[in-house]
C-alpha cells in the first residue's frame, strides 16, 4: 500500500518569498519537495471527498479516513505526479512501472470518492481561491529547483513499521515436496536476503503432513544459501526468514484446509491490509480442486491474490482447456501465472534486449538475412527425470512451453512497450502462424538405459526422451526459414543454446579461399546458455602472416570473464516478475491453446498409429534420423 503526507511549512519572514513556504508530499517510497506556487496553496475536493480533509491552524493539511481508502485514492495522485514531474526531470522508470502492475491488480469498478479524488487531482486551484487547469499554469514553464528523486526501496510491497504485520503473504502449497524444499524456498531466502522482500514477508507452508512451525523451518533451514558475492549478516537474515515462516497442516479436505490457511494469514495479517501469492506445488490431477477450493476460501479482499502453477499445462488440448476454463471461472487472467523454470534464465530474457537495443542485429532479424534458427537444449545422465515424465514425456515437458516460447520470444514483432501484456501479444502472434507439423518433419526418440545407469529404467516403451522438429513460421518476416528445435535428456552432455545462421555472402570474393564446405565459413550468432553462459559470434578472418589464408573464428562474450557477479537461479527471476506484477515470461491463455493446437496433431497421429520412438545410446548424441532431417532442410548439424 502506499501512504502520504501533506504537510505545508511556514518558513521566517525574512527569507526570499520564493523559499517562505514549501510543500512536502511524502509517499513510501518518495519525498517529493517543491515550491506550493507549482501546484497551488490547496487542493480543491469535491464534497464527498472534502470529509476526509481539515485545514487546520499552521497551514498543515490532516488527511482523515481507513489508510487502505486513503493510500487507494493516493495512489492515482501519485502517479500524476510523477508523470508530470518526469516532463521536468527524470523519474525512474521502473517505479512509473511497479505502480502501473499494482494498479492491474485493484478492482475495475473504483468507488465515487476515488473518481472525485482523481478529479479533484487533475485540476489546481490558484492561490486566490480561483480554480485553473494545470496545463494553464505550466504553459510559462520555469527552471526546476526540484532536487533528484531518491528510490528509497526497489519494491513495490510497502514494509509496514510494526515487524508483525505483513504486507505480503507467500503461501507454498505443497510445501514438504522435493520443488518447494530445494527450489522455491531457496529462492523465498535470496530474494529475502537481497533485500527484494519486505522485511516483515509472511511465508507459509501448506501440505498435509503433520508436522509444525518449528518443523518446517528445521526442514528447509539446510537448503537455504546466502550470495556468495555477499556474506553480510547471512545468519541473521536466514534467522529472520525462518522466525517469519509459518506451517499449516491441510489435510485432505482442501475446502477446510483452504480455510485454515486464510484463518492463519489473517491472524499473522492482524487486519491489515496485505497481498498473497499462492505457489501450487501440486501433482497436477489435483490442481484443480486445489485451485477452486483456494479460490473460494483463501483469497484476500485487503490485497491483490495471483497464483502460481507449475508445467506441464495439461496433458493435450482437451484437458488444458478443460483446466484453463475451470481456472477462469475463479481467478482473473491477470491473477494466473503459469511458470516454466527454464524461462527465468538469463538467456531467455537477453533475446529481446539483444534484439531490440543493438541496432547491428534488428535489420538483420528476417528471412532476407538470416538462413535458419536452431532452438537446442540437452541434458546429461546428470539430470533427474520428474515424477510425471512417463507419462507426459519430452514433447509435453520441455518443447510445448520451453521450446515454443523460447520461438515466440526470438521471432516476435517488436512490441509497442515492454509491458507484460504488450510482449505476450506479440508471442501469441508468432505462434498462431506456425505451420502445421509434417509428420515427416519429426523424429522421436527413446534412450537405452539399464539397471546399471543409475536412470529411470521403466519408462514406456512409447515414451520420447528426445525430440527434433522443422517448424516454419508463414509470415511475411519469417516466411520459407526453417526453425530446427531439438530436445533431449540422457544426451552426451548439458547444452543449452540459439544458433541463428546468417546467408551466405553473394558474389563471395573469397569463395576459392574457403573451399567447398561454404557452411564453415557462413556467419553464426550463439546465444548459448549452457554449459557457459556466452554470445558468440562466428566471422571469417584472415590468419596472420604471408599468404592469403581465411579461418572461421568467434568473438566471444563470456559472461563468466566479463561480470564477476553469481547469477541468481530461474526460480527467484521469475518470483520477483511475480511480485512485481511482470507477467511477460509466464503463459497466457492464449498462449497455451495457441501451442497445443501446434502440438496436438503430432500427439495424435503417434497414439493412433502406435510410433516407438528410435533408439539411442544413453550419453550419446540421439537418433540418428535427426541428423537426416536436419541434411533435408538443408541446415549444417552443430557439433555437440
Amino acid at each position: 500500500m502506499y501512504c502520504c503526507k501533506v504537510t505545508t511549512l511556514k518558513s521566517p519572514p525574512n527569507l526570499p518569498h520564493s523559499k517562505q513556504r514549501r510543500m512536502s508530499v511524502s509517499f513510501s517510497h518518495f519525498s517529493i519537495p517543491f515550491s506550493e506556487s507549482s501546484i497551488a496553496s490547496s487542493i480543491s475536493l469535491s464534497t464527498g471527498a472534502a470529509n476526509n480533509f481539515q485545514l487546520l491552524r499552521g497551514s498543515c493539511l490532516v488527511l482523515h479516513g481507513g489508510a487502505s481508502d486513503l493510500c487507494q485514492r493516493f495512489r492515482g495522485l501519485k502517479l500524476r505526479i510523477l508523470k508530470r514531474l518526469n516532463r521536468r526531470q527524470h523519474v525512474p522508470a521502473n517505479d512509473l512501472k511497479r505502480i502501473r502492475n499494482q494498479d492491474k491488480d485493484q478492482p475495475e469498478n473504483p468507488s465515487r470518492n476515488d473518481e472525485q479524488i482523481s478529479e479533484a487531482a487533475s485540476t489546481i486551484p490558484s492561490s486566490n481561491g480561483s480554480t485553473e487547469d494545470h496545463t494553464r499554469t505550466t504553459s510559462q514553464p520555469k527552471k526546476s529547483t526540484l532536487p533528484p528523486l531518491v528510490q528509497t526501496n526497489s519494491s513495490n510491497l510497502n514494509v509496514d513499521d510494526n515487524h508483525e504485520r505483513p504486507s505480503l503473504c507467500i503461501a507454498v502449497i505443497g510445501a514438504t515436496g522435493e520443488l518447494a524444499k530445494n527450489k522455491i524456498f531457496p529462492a523465498l531466502f535470496a530474494l529475502y536476503y537481497s533485500g527484494f522482500l519486505p522485511e516483515n514477508v509472511g511465508i507459509f507452508g501448506y501440505s498435509r503432513k503433520d508436522l509444525t512451525d518449528e518443523d518446517l523451518r528445521s526442514l528447509i533451514a539446510s537448503t537455504l544459501t546466502c550470495r556468495i558475492d555477499h556474506q553480510q549478516n547471512c545468519g541473521d537474515k536466514m534467522d529472520a526468514f525462518l522466525s517469519r515462516t509459518y506451517y499449516l497442516n491441510g489435510g485432505y479436505d482442501n475446502k477446510e484446509g483452504m480455510s485454515k490457511l486464510n484463518s492463519r494469514m489473517e491472524q499473522i495479517e492482524a487486519g491489515y491490509p496485505a497481498s498473497r501469492i499462492f505457489y501450487l506445488s501440486v501433482p497436477h490431477e489435483a490442481l484443480p480442486d486445489v485451485a477452486s477450493s483456494l479460490a473460494d476460501n483463501a483469497q484476500t479482499k485487503k490485497g491483490w491474490n495471483r497464483i502460481i502453477i507449475e508445467k506441464p499445462f495439461g496433458f493435450d488440448a482437451v484437458s488444458s482447456q478443460l483446466f484453463t476454463k475451470s481456472l477462469l471461472s475463479k481467478f482473473e487472467e491477470k491473477q494466473i501465472y503459469r511458470i516454466d523454470h527454464l524461462l527465468g534464465r538469463n538467456l531467455i530474457e537477453n533475446l529481446t534486449v539483444l534484439r531490440f537495443s543493438n541496432l547491428v542485429f534488428e535489420p538483420l532479424w528476417s528471412r532476407t538475412y538470416i538462413r535458419n534458427v536452431q532452438v537446442i537444449l540437452s541434458e546429461d545422465l546428470s539430470m533427474p527425470l520428474g515424477r510425471y515424465f512417463d507419462g507426459y514425456g519430452v514433447i509435453r515437458d520441455i518443447v510445448h512451453s520451453h521450446i515454443l516460447q523460447t520461438i515466440a520470444l526470438l521471432a516476435m514483432e517488436p512490441p509497442i512497450s515492454l509491458d507484460g501484456e504488450d510482449i505476450r501479444n506479440e508471442k501469441v502472434k508468432v505462434l498462431r502462424s506456425i505451420r502445421n507439423l509434417e509428420p515427416s518433419d519429426v523424429i522421436l526418440g527413446q534412450y537405452k538405459a539399464t539397471s546399471g545407469n543409475k536412470v529411470d529404467v521403466s519408462l514406456s516403451s512409447r515414451t520420447p526422451t528426445f525430440f527434433a522438429a522443422a517448424l516454419y513460421i508463414d509470415n511475411a518476416r519469417w516466411d520459407g526459414v526453417p526453425f530446427m528445435i531439438k530436445a533431449g535428456v540422457g544426451l552426451i552432455k548439458h547444452r543449452v543454446e540459439i544458433r541463428i545462421q546468417f546467408n551466405s555472402v553473394p558474389g563471395n570474393l573469397y569463395r576459392e579461399r574457403i573451399g567447398h564446405n561454404t557452411d564453415l565459413a557462413t556467419n553464426e550468432l550463439i546465444l548459448r546458455d549452457e554449459p557457459d553462459e556466452a554470445i558468440l559470434v562466428k566471422i571469417n578472418n584472415k590468419i596472420p602472416g604471408l599468404g592469403l589464408n581465411l579461418d572461421a573464428s568467434e568473438l566471444n562474450l563470456l559472461y563468466k570473464d566479463k561480470y564477476n557477479v553469481e547469477v541468481p537461479d530461474s526460480y527467484e527471476h521469475l518470483l520477483l516478475d511475480v511480485i512485481d506484477g511482470d507477467n511477460h515470461l509466464f503463459l497466457r491463455s492464449d498462449e497455451l491453446a495457441a501451442a497445443w493446437n501446434i502440438l496436438t496433431p503430432v500427439l495424435q497421429w503417434i497414439d493412433q498409429n502406435n510410433i516407438a520412438p528410435e533408439l539411442y545410446e544413453l550419453g550419446g548424441r540421439g537418433p540418428v534420423g535427426s541428423y537426416y532431417l536436419w541434411a533435408k532442410h538443408g541446415v549444417w548439424w552443430a557439433d555437440d
